[in-house]
């Protein structure tokens, strides 16, 4: 495989997914992902822990006068990290194994049953400058994550790396809820 690449498996993902049973009210909390324009994310819920700064700019002029002035690549906690610290070991965990220098964005993203994650790339910049990693708690036989021409089925306690440069989609076809805690981290490791 080009585009993926399982690198643990066998972790102890049961005390974030209970957690998450327990506090089902996380999941509407925020709707950025969901509700952001043109985004892939229309049928997915997501739980943001570390996110940058939210902001929508109406004008291209607007956006090029933000990024001038703004690290996009700098992300914060939002209160969900505090409420889920569950998540936290799992992180940090990842971060210790991969070498990492810098914390991106950590979400938990659920795709419903029949839903999708519509085919999409990541911009460059983003993609050039983090590795994504995704740390399965829920999912199975009938959930396909496609990377170009690549297919894999993710299962809970595996952790993957894969290349979200290239365009790739999610389709839940199982009888459960899809749910990954999608870790970005920058790398000392080339």
């Amino acid at each position: 495989m080009r585009n993926f690449l399982k690198i643990a498996q066998g972790v102890d993902v049961m005390p974030l997914v209970h957690a998450l049973y327990r506090r089902q009210d996380l999941w509407h909390e925020d709707t950025y992902m969901r509700d952001y324009p043109q985004g892939p994310f229309g049928e997915t819920d997501s739980i943001l822990l570390r996110f940058p700064v939210k902001s929508v700019k109406e004008t291209e002029a607007e956006v090029a006068d933000h990024m001038s002035r703004y690290d996009q690549h700098e992300c914060i906690d939002y209160p969900a990290y505090a409420s889920l610290p569950e998540a936290r070991p799992l992180i940090m965990n990842l971060m210790s194994y991969v070498g990492g220098t810098r914390l991106g964005r950590c979400v938990i993203n659920r795709v419903k049953v029949g839903g999708c994650i519509f085919p999409h790339a990541d911009t460059p910049a983003h993609a050039e400058y983090w590795e994504r990693h995704h740390i399965v708690l829920q999912a199975g036989p009938g959930v396909d994550f496609r990377c170009e021409d690549e297919h894999v089925t993710m299962l809970p306690g595996e952790i993957w790396w894969f290349n979200n440069a290239l365009e790739h989609e999610v389709i839940n076809n199982s009888g459960h809820d899809r749910i990954h805690l999608v870790v970005d981290i920058k790398s000392s490791r080339p």
